[in-house]
């Protein structure tokens, strides 16, 4: 059994050395808001963390990622699950909720972003980036446009008009698809990468991860972005990358973030990624989110502090990362992230 002194040692981690969540002192509720991308992950990492920490409760509202950073900022949750690190200027806001070194973002979910489509009888599709940007305008309104014919040899594609949907909230997911786009598109996306849908591009919009996978699947000729765990029996667009077209998987993804820099600037112990959305390695897919919990390096008493400890070492915990793989189909930390990720978390402390 673990014990926790109360002074917070650095046995508050809530792992055993067999790196799972064990039964201990924890105690108390842990709130959460943020990325609906994480659901099925969250759903599973708190199942397993209160199995083993039966004193302890987690709360999280998939509210989206803005509605977590916001919420993180204003005092109004202890962690936030974001889809996008904090920016600069929300990193300096921190300071005043979070003590003098602010926030921490620790990556703690990596995820492909689908290109889902509702296309009855087009079981493959193949597009690159220039392709994908115009779609997203609007300047590509048919599925059989030559555009998309030429990277789709022998597929039938119909003359149907395409319905391009796209969140309403702000949303970590579209930052990290703009991104995507802004970066890898030739040009052709001419918006910076940001949480909100541009409001002079046309489509149909719809709230959450849900919302637009509905909307998609019962729209025939629809065409969404969404965390991959999410979309169902729709198709998947196979994504140029380099010189070949990438299927989207977790192994994929993980190839991406293997060859992305930190950001740097903020916490000493921050682990926010530049992702590399025009990768050159062979099989990596460019179209990935990299999803962070987002904890304050400082609390005002010890039991948050052990509380928010213990839970997100289980969260990128062998154990927790597996778990959240089988729920929701993620690509677990590579090693080096994970031990990143555990200075990050010790570095949490009580103020004062």
């Amino acid at each position: 059994m673990l014990a926790l002194s109360a002074c917070g040692s650095d046995n508050a981690t809530g792992t055993s050395t067999g790196d799972k969540a064990s039964d201990s002192n924890i105690s108390g509720s842990l709130k959460g808001i943020g990325a609906s991308s994480q659901k099925a992950a969250i759903d599973a990492w708190e199942a397993g963390f209160t199995s083993s920490n039966s004193k302890a409760t987690v709360n999280y509202s998939p509210d989206g990622s803005g509605a977590g950073r916001k919420a993180l900022l204003a005092g109004g949750a202890q962690f936030a699950g974001s889809d996008a690190h904090l920016s600069s200027d929300e990193y300096e806001q921190s300071k005043e909720k979070c003590g003098p070194e602010g926030a921490i973002d620790i990556p703690v979910y990596i995820s492909p972003i689908a290109i889902a489509y509702n296309l009855p009888g087009v079981d493959s599709l193949n597009l690159d980036g220039e392709t994908i940007a115009k779609i997203f305008k609007g300047d590509i309104k048919k599925w059989n446009d030559d555009a998309i014919k030429k990277q789709n040899d022998g597929v039938d594609l119909p003359d149907t008009n395409i319905t391009v949907v796209h969140r309403s909230d702000d949303s970590g997911t579209t930052e990290n698809f703009t991104e995507y786009l802004a970066k890898a598109s030739n040009g052709a996306w001419d918006k910076e990468a940001d949480g909100n849908w541009p409001s002079d591009y046309a489509g149909e919009s719809n709230k959450g991860t849900s919302g637009v996978v509905s909307t998609t699947t019962s729209t025939e000729g629809a065409i969404t972005y969404a965390d991959a765990s999410a979309v169902g029996d729709l198709g998947k667009v196979k994504v140029k990358s380099g010189e070949e077209y990438v299927e989207l998987s977790p192994e994929a993804a993980a190839k991406t973030v293997e060859v992305s820099e930190k950001v740097g600037g903020m916490h000493a112990n921050d682990m926010s990624l530049d992702i590399n959305r025009t990768p050159e390695e062979a099989g990596a897919y460019p179209v990935v989110l990299v999803s962070y919990h987002i904890v304050c390096s400082q609390y005002d008493n010890q039991e948050t502090v052990d509380l928010v400890k213990a839970y997100e070492n289980y969260v990128i915990s062998e154990d927790g990362q597996k778990t959240a793989a089988d729920s929701a189909h993620s690509a677990p930390l590579t090693d080096t992230l994970r031990e990143d990720a555990k200075k990050a978390i010790d570095a949490v402390k009580v103020a004062g």
